[in-house]
């Protein structure tokens, strides 16, 4: 094996062992092996493209050609949005739609993530783009140790998102060895490799041919050895010192315990999570898949709200649940604080039997509030405060979760009354306390808003009502998942005067506000009821993500309220205000964001009441007659671009094959015997004998029947060509006679030196044929004559300016 080649397959391991990181993204490793096929594809590429050889950019430009290629072909059709059945569909459309699902499925899962074919496409997409610089730093460059960039920005960023996930300090210990032990390899074989060049080491005289920097029993010389000793010395001093220096935590390497909290001695504790990062994405997603199914018996759909956890800590940047001492799971859960014997008394059970998709991995139990008791199974720890169930640890970054899960939820149906709410005693101070406070940061239009809000509120459930309706009717407050998602005091102060955002901004607001006139309020998030099937089942989908306040009331607990003027919401009954409004009716289930169908009748809006408009209950708008082109398909200005852009591609390489049988029909068409021995010349370069122009045309001839290894009938067509050159070039005018058989001659040695190669030379000569050099040497020829012309022209005006003094 050449130098170059070691160095291509060690560029390629280098670039595998480091991708290996990746694998603590995702659940499953069945990514890799299709990455490996595809970059030693890439590899094989650029090795081949070197020896013909090309240019450092038309290599690449071939790699990445090739790679592209073979992503469409292996990916192409797999897009869950994919609606086309051509060619361009399948390999170009479908393969965009899916890069973009890949993103946001990154944005919509944890870590670990399903491995979706979107992010299957990213992970193989991301190894073969750093597969393709380490490539051309360390094989077409010769730079191998400038190849550790892009292999240490791929490790960086797998070590940085799993760290960021797990808690710790990132990837592991293996995955570390594994990539420097793969840098260290390519670095030794680039050495090994500019040592060869040298010829044998100094000091070593063995019998035989020896490899470079080895003796002849095939040991290392001195300098290959120290060379590894050093590799092996680095790394082993990367390994050890972070853990044996407390002051660098876990390193690269995670090996600190990520400065996680104590607990109080009943078990882990909740680390500050906020699981809104990916709530707007869910929201805007176009991928509205069902992540929840559950049947219930709750007599009240409207109110099955699936509950995740609750945001209770308010530090200026961002809600978030505080942590709080985790316990087992009793069998029977206690009754929600804060709930008298009286609301009890009219409360409903509820069962709810829950299956969660394979694709929902989130550490926080989905359930309807309160739950008196929980079946499943798993390890799960339970958070009394906030009544969620949260995923214990099962490995070192490995947590329980909800994927997959099946499990049956026992929950009450509370029917709090307009009348217990506003007769509610006042909290007690440990309540009031926690739950009202605010940041020092919290801008003083939220506290004058509020007051304004509530002003002649006799009690906490007024004002909260006063709040609620603010939000939802009153306020000219918009509905929009395409503002920016900020969760700060600003975030809120430029929401109460922009008008316009999603759930987050109107719980966030609505729960700020709320502490601010003195009720202890906090931010639920989780899932609203969904959609009712056919067959008795409900479907949750990411749509249906959400967050709502709740606020605590003595003797009732902590109460649901529904500022968001989103349609398919339903405003809790004691929650309405006694003021006479077109209010509109609970349906019997909440519907999915995603189940609006666009009407064939007139939009309604010049009949709606403004109050109903902002709730979303005036019926779906007119649909947009430019969002789509339905089911006509793509125009045909579309299709005539797609098309010239595939034949572009497709035709790109056949260029010099049609370039070369252009040149060769016009040299036999002209008749002249000179043009014809010109083509018979390059035929016989193409398949690897080069032109000597040294020779005359018999010694021309008869080193092209040599070692071209001509037939008899081949054989003697050039030597008739190259009698006829002779007389034409050293007879007398006139005493030549004329040859008419250059053109046939010409093409019957053709066939001969084409049948006397093996089939990778002649279709390196039919599509990459060497005789192509012909062109960059008659543009270089050019440009040099157009060069030395404008010189020329420069020269020649200089001469006739005249200087000034001069006379």
């Amino acid at each position: 094996m050449s130098g170059r080649a070691r160095l291509t397959v060690f560029a390629a391991l280098a670039t595998l062992f480091t991708a290996w990181s990746l694998n603590s993204l995702v659940e499953t490793g069945s990514w890799l092996p299709q990455a490996a096929l595809l970059l030693a594809l890439q590899s094989a590429v650029g090795a081949g493209a070197r020896r013909v050889p090309l240019t450092r950019s038309l290599t690449v430009a071939a790699q990445l050609l090739v790679s592209l290629l073979a992503l469409m072909l292996l990916f192409g059709g797999k897009a869950q949005s994919s609606t086309g059945d051509g060619l361009l569909d399948y390999l170009v459309t479908d393969f965009g739609a899916l890069f973009g699902q890949g993103v946001r499925d990154v944005n919509e899962f944890a870590i670990p993530a399903p491995l979706t074919d979107g992010i299957r496409l990213l992970l193989v997409c991301g190894v073969l783009l750093i597969g393709l610089l380490v490539d051309l730093l360390a094989v077409t460059l010769r730079m191998a140790a400038a190849a550790g960039l892009p292999l240490l920005a791929l490790y960086s960023v797998a070590a940085g998102l799993s760290g960021a996930a797990s808690g710790s300090g990132g990837a592991s210990w293996f995955a570390f060895v594994l990539a420097g032990c793969g840098y260290l390899l390519l670095l030794l074989a680039e050495g090994r490799d500019r040592l060869a060049q040298w010829g044998r080491v100094f000091g070593a005289a063995p019998r035989g041919r020896v490899a470079a920097g080895y003796s002849g029993s095939g040991q290392a010389l001195a300098p290959v050895r120290t060379g590894r000793r050093i590799g092996a010395l680095a790394l082993g001093l990367a390994l050890a010192v972070p853990a044996v220096l407390p002051a660098l935590g876990g390193g690269v390497l995670g090996t600190g315990d990520g400065g996680g909290g104590e607990g109080t001695g009943l078990g882990p504790s909740i680390q500050a999570v906020n699981p809104l990062v990916s709530l707007q994405s869910s929201l805007n997603t176009q991928d509205n898949r069902v992540v929840l199914k559950y049947r219930t018996n709750n007599p009240d759909l409207s109110e099955q709200y699936l509950r995740i956890l609750a945001l209770d800590e308010f530090n200026g940047v961002k809600w978030e649940a505080s942590g709080r001492a985790l316990t087992d799971v009793p069998k029977r859960l206690p009754d929600p604080p804060g709930v008298s014997g009286a609301v009890l008394q009219g409360a409903v059970e509820v069962v709810t039997n829950v299956s969660s998709a394979q694709t929902y991995a989130q550490r926080y139990l989905p359930m309807p509030y309160p739950a008196t008791q929980v079946d499943i199974g798993g390890k799960w720890r339970f958070e009394p405060v906030g009544r969620t169930l949260v995923g214990d640890q099962l490995g070192k970054d490995k947590f329980q979760n909800a994927q997959g899960a099946q499990y049956t939820v026992r929950s009450l149906l509370l029917k709090p009354t307009a009348a217990q709410l506003r007769k509610a005693p006042p909290p007690n101070e440990a309540i009031r306390a926690e739950y009202t406070k605010l940041p020092e940061n919290l801008p003083e239009i939220v506290v004058k808003t509020a007051r304004e809000v509530t002003r002649g509120a006799q009690d906490d459930y007024t004002a909260a009502v006063k709040l609620q309706d603010y939000f939802a009717v009153s306020g000219g407050f918009r509905y929009d998942t395409k503002v920016s998602s900020g969760t700060g005091s600003n975030a809120i102060a430029r929401f109460l005067e922009d008008k316009e955002g999603f759930c987050v901004h109107f719980a966030f607001s609505m729960a700020s506000m709320a502490r601010s006139v003195g009720i202890p309020a906090r931010v639920a998030v989780g899932f609203t009821p969904g959609e009712k099937q056919s067959d008795g089942n409900i479907n949750v989908s990411m749509r249906d993500a959400h967050a709502w306040p709740e606020l605590y009331f003595e003797g009732v607990g902590w109460t649901r309220f529904e500022p968001t003027p989103r349609s398919g919401i339903t405003v809790p009954d004691y929650s309405r205000s006694e003021a006479p409004r077109n209010e509109p009716a609970a349906p019997t289930a909440a519907p999915s964001a995603s189940t609006a169908q666009p009407s064939a009748a007139p939009s309604a809006d010049e009949d709606c009441p403004p109050d109903q408009k902002r709730l979303g209950e005036c019926g779906p708008t007119a649909p947009n007659q430019n969002a789509g082109s339905g089911g006509d398909g793509p125009s045909a200005a579309t299709v005539l671009a797609w098309t010239a852009t595939a034949l572009l591609v497709l035709g790109l390489p056949l260029l010099p094959f049609l370039w070369r049988g252009r040149l060769r029909a016009r040299r036999l068409a002209s008749g002249d015997v000179l043009s014809a021995w010109r083509e018979l010349g390059d035929a016989a370069w193409d398949v690897g004998i080069p032109p000597d122009e040294a020779l005359s045309p018999r010694g021309v001839a008869d080193r092209v029947v040599e070692l071209g290894r001509l037939g008899p009938e081949a054989a003697d067509a050039v030597l008739r060509i190259s009698g006829a050159v002779e007389r034409a070039l050293y007879a007398p005018p006139g005493a030549e006679p004329a040859y008419g058989a250059a053109g046939p001659d010409v093409l019957l040695a053709r066939a001969g030196l084409l049948a006397g190669v093996s089939r990778t030379t002649r279709l390196r000569a039919l599509f990459l044929p060497r005789s192509g050099a012909r062109v960059r040497w008659a543009a270089s020829s050019r440009w040099a004559a157009l060069t030395e012309l404008v010189s020329a022209a420069v020269s020649r005006a200089r001469t006739r300016i005249p200087l000034r003094g001069r006379g």
